[in-house]
């Protein structure tokens, strides 16, 4: 099991719409946004806003995996320690993850990200 990168950060928010702008401004590429919650992206790196009604999880961080059976390889693997974790679950944007907790109670997620489909040209 090899985790490719840190792969992006998780912040509450109180307003979906404003954050996303503010941190587009910041310069930063919107890639998700739904009611509850958007992802944006600088480079490779990812900032999670997770708004007051995202039941999924709450602040973290995550790591990225770049095959999905390594997500259920490490899920397999840790499941065999003390360190508490979520189900293996499959998000709406084609991305599966599970969440687990630190000693120190910090929430982490470790994140399959599927490589963006090319764009054909026309």
């Amino acid at each position: 099991m090899q985790v490719k990168r840190l792969g992006h950060v998780a912040i509450k928010v109180e307003n979906i719409e404003r954050a996303a702008e503010f941190y587009q401004n910041l310069g930063m590429d919107l890639a998700w946004k739904d009611t509850d919650w958007a992802y944006l992206k600088a480079g490779d790196d990812g900032l999670a806003l997770l708004g007051p009604g995202y039941d999924q999880a709450g602040p973290h961080f995550g790591f990225v995996f770049d095959e999905r059976s390594a997500v259920d390889e490490a899920f397999d693997r840790l499941s065999k320690t003390d360190i508490k974790l979520t189900p293996v679950h499959e998000h709406r944007d084609g991305t599966a993850s599970f969440y687990g907790r630190d000693p120190d109670g910090n929430w982490f997620e470790y994140l399959y990200e599927p490589a963006p489909e090319a764009v054909a040209a026309k």
